[in-house]
């Protein structure tokens, strides 16, 4: 087993790395004067199963470019095995036409990477679980809920928890969590006037007297986080506080999180947590490599993953 990192979540490479106690390949990767990339790999990856550790976040598209260049010379190297261990799947929120003449974007990367040569994806909380059709080639997709779980009982009292869902889509993933804790749940019921805002239309839920946890999987401007914390504190929630897979945190999102009524917001480092989000003293980050590493080692040993989960 080989493991190799792009450029995009060293951190979480290198403790993934830790965790197996196995060394990160060396692999260099240039950038040109007009952008384009460059990937020499200074191992021999010949007849390995090798595994390929890189997020598609911020800049997504020179991430994911790294991604494709870094498996096309995995495969013209004549690696055995390439997984692509995908913590973060950009523009997983491009799964379906949402109008005329709109494209399928997931369903493109997903081309994409098949095509540059992965034989399987190892991937954390898929937008929709429907995206593991869009690839032809296994798709394994894990879930932070047990890490969360795990925090949520060391920080909280869960006699009087609500787990919330910010929108209807997010019920089966708020109900997994619910059910570990032993909690109610509660959904935002918003609609979304254009891309990037929301407006919270209803609270389904008694939540008041209760402490809520916003349950999802991707915060990126923050904007309807804060809106949905604030419907609820309206509603009478004791406090609220969110637990979100994916931290984006784009533009001034963390200076909204900072202005709302949350307790804190807790993340994974399936994205590489800005410095400005490590120094906001509601913002807390949970590592999710133990997680990615016990599911690398089994589909290294041939062994179920999905046990990791039972």
């Amino acid at each position: 087993m080989k493991l190799m990192s792009g450029n995009a979540n060293k951190p979480l490479a290198r403790a993934i790395a830790d965790y197996l106690d196995a060394p990160l390949s060396n692999v260099e990767i240039e950038t040109f004067a007009d952008g384009e990339l460059f990937v020499r790999i200074d191992e021999n990856m010949r007849g390995e199963d090798v595994f390929l550790i890189q997020s598609t976040s911020k800049p997504a598209n020179d991430h994911l470019m790294e991604l494709l260049i870094c498996m096309d010379a995995l495969s013209r190297a004549s690696a055995r095995r390439i997984t692509a261990v995908i913590p973060y799947f950009g523009y997983a929120r491009q799964d379906r036409k949402t109008g005329g003449r709109t494209p399928i974007t997931a369903k493109l990367v997903a081309n994409l990477i098949a095509k540059a040569g992965a034989h399987r994806v190892l991937t954390l909380d898929l937008h929709a679980g429907q995206i593991q059709g869009f690839f032809d080639i296994p798709t394994d997709n894990l879930f932070a809920t047990p890490v969360f779980d795990a925090d949520i009982k060391r920080h909280y009292d869960t006699t009087d928890l609500m787990i919330v869902s910010p929108d209807v889509g997010g019920v089966v993933r708020a109900r997994a969590l619910a059910q570990r804790l032993g909690a109610d749940i509660a959904i935002v019921d918003k609609r979304r006037p254009k891309a990037g805002e929301s407006e919270v239309m209803n609270i389904i839920g008694e939540v008041a007297g209760r402490r809520c946890i916003i349950f999802d999987d991707i915060i990126d401007s923050g904007g309807t986080l804060c809106n949905a914390a604030a419907a609820l504190k309206k509603e009478g929630a004791a406090e609220v506080s969110a637990y979100i897979t994916h931290g984006v945190l784009s533009g001034k999102a963390v200076q909204r999180i900072e202005d709302s009524v949350l307790k804190e917001l807790v993340v994974t480092d399936s994205i590489d947590v800005t410095d400005k989000a490590n120094g906001s003293g509601k913002v807390r980050a949970l590592g999710i490599a133990p997680l990615l590493g016990e599911a690398i080692r089994r589909i290294a040993n041939e062994e179920s993953v999905s046990k990791l989960f039972d």
